[in-house]
């Protein structure tokens, strides 16, 4: 079983050294030992991804075959454009959704990279399988629901694809691609495309079928932003202040978060006049950010403030420890 470990480790990992190492008992405690964690980090990694597409895929499909399907809603991009041949001919939804993207998991591999590509080739897959053999019913009749709970549930499925590195719809590939072949932005592209496909659908189906898919398509996105960049909202905050030691304590004992001290310059006056000093750094939740500049307030009125959003965090003590009152 030791024996087993070592190889695959090896074979997994530590793949660059191999030819520098072709015996195994050439490795030492300490490589292995390493070569080991990587390995525990990787199929952590693996199995976490795989989760996130597995339930991302379950969630797309019941979106599409209770809610949209049955009401001829679209959605943007990619998945709009399988959705309206689905609604307008007899072919099953499953087939346009795979012969459309496959060009764009070919582009994904050079613009992303190999593993998104295969990821995002294995996310599609199991997503035509699904709703080839998977079947859910129609949940309700009503058109506004159908259009604002087909959304949801259809933006939670992307979502959840993005947090395990893979996507079910291709649009953001070419978006990416156009963006960096013609200088445009990628939000400017994605309009664009949907822009075409709405009109389509209200030219083909109906314009009150087009604007329900619009319901549809703008419920998506906001679930998309928020099982993307998580249930929190984060902001870093930059503090440049004499009295930094102080501040910095007050973040450590008082909210209970980390910090990061830079070494500065503080700059003032008309002759350009500087100072050194330290610059505190910390991560906080939206929720804490009126308490932190209240305390700053007390330690220093004339602190110079600045504040960002933070899209997400890993690790550090941000999402370890309760929010103090």
């Amino acid at each position: 079983m030791q024996s087993f470990l070592h190889k695959l480790i090896i074979k997994t990992v530590r793949r660059s050294r191999v030819k520098k190492f072709p015996q195994l008992n050439e490795y030492s405690s300490f490589k292995m030992a390493k070569g080991f964690l990587e390995l525990k980090v990787t199929v952590k990694s693996l199995s976490k991804d795989s989760f996130f597409i597995a339930l991302g895929v379950l969630s797309a499909s019941f979106s599409l075959q209770s809610f949209l399907l049955p009401n001829k809603f679209i959605d943007g991009g990619v998945t709009g454009i399988s959705l309206l041949i689905a609604a307008r001919t007899a072919i099953p939804l499953y087939i346009p959704l795979i012969i459309i993207n496959i060009p764009f998991v070919l582009l994904g591999y050079r613009v992303v990279g190999k593993q998104f590509a295969i990821k995002t080739a294995i996310a599609i897959v199991c997503l035509m399988v699904c709703l080839a053999t998977v079947h859910f019913p129609q949940i309700t009749h009503d058109k506004s629901l159908a259009s604002f709970f087909g959304g949801f549930f259809l933006g939670s499925g992307i979502g959840l694809s993005i947090r395990g590195g893979a996507v079910i719809d291709g649009t953001e590939i070419m978006a990416i691609y156009l963006s960096r072949r013609f200088g445009i932005s990628i939000s400017d592209v994605v309009v664009l495309i949907n822009i075409s496909v709405f009109g389509a659908a209200a030219y083909l189906l109906s314009m009150e079928t087009a604007l329900y898919s619009l319901i549809t398509y703008l419920a998506a996105t906001k679930t998309l932003d928020f099982v993307v960049e998580g249930i929190e909202e984060y902001i870093g905050v930059t503090i440049v202040s004499t009295h930094n030691d102080q501040i910095r304590l007050m973040v450590i004992n008082d909210l209970g978060r980390g910090v990061t001290v830079y070494r500065g310059k503080h700059g003032f006056g008309s002759h350009g006049k500087t100072t050194d000093m330290d610059i505190v750094y910390t991560v906080i939740t939206r929720l804490e950010l009126n308490r932190l500049n209240t305390e700053i307030e007390k330690i220093d009125p004339h602190a110079f403030v600045i504040m960002s959003s933070v899209k997400d965090t890993k690790g550090g003590m941000i999402k370890k420890r309760p929010l103090k009152h």
